[in-house]
């Protein structure tokens, strides 16, 4: 069906209908399968896919004992199976063959180390990791979910319905903004009624002492009745929520995982936000001072979602009306 509509000139889009297949699959069928030509043939895909298939492949490491001797010695000074596939990434990068068989994923370490049909490695390097473990721990999501900072939060399915509608103020959406490597960020939040913007200077570290620090100290400069909740995700940076909900009087919901679309107005403050804390930049450069004029500078563009006031100018009627609060 692919070589018929390719020689009818039909576009990915029509071909993927025509088998029920998303356009990228048929993309990727015909880039990975087409002859020198560039031609695409439905026996020559299927003989390419076959051999692909074949079972066993042999094991990377089984084929480069240099690698392994690499490994090992890296292994030998505490480097961890991240660090080491991290690193030969960067020392090999491209996708040639010769830099493929040249590096390897931590998982593939890993395997190397636990599964014993795959034991390129020194047994005794396993005792090297941080878990000194001799076998690997299988987890379950019962597990984890057990041991989350958050089993016992608010989910964001509790909010009450005033915070759905935006017809009270008060109700904030917050995450991090984060620089290069995750080395530095700011903390971004955003009033659902007004989209006015606060912005958490957090120039040493992220974690979750310093945000909870951090917004306890901007958010405590408003009002009470402009503090009735915060809704986040279930970053790491937010395990002090407790701290936060004491400090405030405020309760913090956490959204569903993966979800970032359930905090779409600060979602879009951080694309917004973007335009002066550029993605792959330190963002520790940005002074307390850089933050409140970038903030201040967001909050006085008008929004069309406010009938073209600005989110400063939704915030001060508030302000000085707060039987409208």
């Amino acid at each position: 069906m692919i070589a018929v509509g390719l020689r009818c000139k039909a576009s990915y889009a029509q071909i993927a209908a025509l088998v029920g297949r998303d356009k990228s699959v048929v993309w990727r069928e015909v880039v990975r399968n087409r002859g020198p030509d560039g031609s695409y043939s439905p026996s020559i895909a299927h003989r390419a896919a076959h051999e692909r298939r074949r079972r066993p492949k042999t094991f990377k490491l089984h084929a480069n004992p240099g690698l392994c001797r690499r490994i090992e010695g890296w292994m030998d000074e505490g480097w961890s199976p991240g660090l080491i596939a991290a690193l030969l990434r960067r020392e090999h990068p491209g996708t040639s063959a010769a830099a493929r068989m040249s590096r390897v994923s931590h998982e593939t370490i890993y395997q190397a180390l636990y599964v014993q049909t795959r034991g390129s490695l020194r047994q005794d390097l396993a005792r090297k990791l941080s878990t000194a473990r001799r076998s690997r721990k299988p987890r379950s999501d019962l597990e984890r979910r057990a041991n989350s900072p958050y089993r016992e939060a608010f989910k964001i399915s509790q909010r009450p319905a005033e915070v759905t509608d935006r017809a009270v103020p008060g109700h904030w959406e917050g995450d991090l903004i984060l620089g290069s490597a995750n080395g530095s960020a700011v903390g971004t939040l955003v009033e659902r009624s007004t989209r006015f913007v606060i912005l958490l200077h957090l120039p040493g570290r992220h974690d979750a002492a310093s945000v909870a620090e951090a917004m306890i100290r901007e958010m405590g400069k408003l009002p009470a009745h402009l503090h009735r909740s915060l809704t986040w995700d279930r970053g790491v940076e937010m395990a002090g929520y407790r701290n936060i909900q004491l400090a405030l009087d405020m309760p913090v919901y956490f959204c569903d995982p993966h979800s970032p679309w359930q905090r779409g107005s600060n979602e879009n403050t951080n694309r917004l936000l973007r335009f002066w804390l550029e993605k792959g930049t330190d963002l520790s450069q940005h002074t307390a001072g850089d933050l409140a004029r970038i903030a201040a500078t967001l909050n006085k563009r008008p929004r069309p979602t406010l009938d073209y006031k600005t989110p400063a100018q939704a915030l001060a009627e508030l302000l000085s009306n707060p039987t409208a609060a």
